[in-house]
């Protein structure tokens, strides 16, 4: 009978997220423990014979037990098994997050926790040969023995490892906790699971990383997704489809203004924006305080509509027209002041210079806006 599994991986859960405001970090905090009941219901939509974890469950050794306890409540939806691997944020220390976890005994026995290297059959169904982390870094193959590990005759063999695949991923990806690229064939794996790069990836036809079920960065890498593997005997190769997991859609808006139309169209594009979006709107250019203005306008009403907002104007340089500091009716020391502060922007403390002058700005706007008081004393 065909085998059909989800593979998942990188739940990262306990993830704190520093950037955001406070009730946009919770926000995202919880969205992780809803990845985890979405991926449950999938694995009972698709009656998979199990759920693969590639490691990096817990975002840290530190999370609190309420987060673990919390994490195996979230589980409850799958009565399978789950078969789990440490990664390099909750590696199998000897003391350890999967220690606390099962001295809370808090971990259920349809949860498979592969804490050492040995081959684990799973419901007389296939065997697990896993490569769990025994610390955060290693420069070793862990998945080496896979190789020369027996399994019973007439049972898929699936490898679990976490890790970076040698000479495949972006140069920039640590190398620690190195991966064969060849490892599904000296392996002899019908499939081999991955965990640790973010997004989903196919490297071969039997070797796929799962990324993350709930997009966790605004770098484009093909997130928030599991996939469903079908296996229709051992040595058969596998069909792989991807699911759609995650809620939040985290988007990068990077507008470069120069002439009017580029705010036109950078306050379009911001408009467009909705509740389930984690945005980074990074903008650069040139623009005049009106256009600072409407800018201002656009993204504080974006961020009270978004999930999550981070504004950056850092590469953003402002050029008072002549009609706007007419229109701030500065005069005398203020007007001097707007001149020094227009010039101070191309020099060494451009950022404050031109934070400065949004200040100002903003204070002789309000100053004008505001409605003559009679002094004390006056006649009507």
């Amino acid at each position: 009978m065909a085998l059909r599994l989800l593979h998942t991986a990188d739940w990262q859960i306990g993830r704190i997220y520093s950037q955001f405001e406070p009730d946009d970090a919770a926000a995202l905090f919880e969205a992780r423990f809803f990845a985890i009941e979405r991926l449950a219901a999938l694995a009972i939509e698709h009656s998979v014979d199990a759920v693969l974890v590639a490691g990096d469950v817990f975002d840290a050794q530190t999370v609190s037990d309420k987060t673990i306890r919390r994490l195996f409540n979230a589980m409850n939806g799958y009565p399978g098994a789950w078969v789990m691997l440490p990664g390099n944020h909750d590696a199998s220390l000897a003391e350890s997050v999967w220690t606390r976890a099962h001295r809370l005994a808090i971990v259920p026995p349809n949860i498979v926790t592969c804490l050492e290297p040995s081959v684990r059959i799973v419901g007389e169904r296939f065997a697990v040969l896993p490569a769990p982390l025994m610390q955060r870094h290693t420069y070793g193959d862990l998945t080496e023995w896979f190789s020369t590990a027996s399994t019973p005759e007439g049972l898929p063999r699936i490898g679990l490892a976490h890790g970076c695949v040698q000479g495949v991923l972006p140069d920039e990806v640590d190398s620690a906790n190195p991966i064969a690229a060849d490892r599904a064939v000296t392996a002899r794996l019908d499939y081999l699971a991955l965990g640790d790069w973010h997004g989903s990836k196919r490297i071969d036809e039997r070797t796929w990383y799962a990324g993350t079920p709930e997009t966790d960065r605004f770098r484009a890498n093909d997130s928030g997704q599991a996939l469903l593997v079908g296996i229709a005997a051992p040595g058969a190769m596998p069909e792989v489809l991807t699911l759609q997991t995650g809620r939040y859609r985290w988007r990068q808006i990077e507008p470069r203004l120069a002439v009017r139309s580029d705010l036109d169209e950078a306050l379009e594009a911001l408009a467009a924006t909705g509740p389930d979006d984690v945005l980074q709107f990074r903008v650069s250019g040139v623009c005049d305080l009106n256009g600072q203005r409407r800018l201002q306008q656009g993204v504080e009403a974006a961020r009270a509509r978004l999930r999550a907002l981070v504004y950056e104007s850092h590469g953003l340089q402002l050029e008072p027209t002549d009609a706007d500091i007419a229109s701030l009716h500065a005069d005398g020391y203020v007007g001097e002041v707007l001149q020094q502060l227009r010039t101070e922007q191309a020099g060494l403390h451009a950022d404050r210079a031109r934070n400065a002058l949004v200040i100002l700005a903003h204070m002789l706007d309000e100053l004008g806006s505001r409605p003559a008081v009679a002094s004390p004393g006056a006649r009507a």
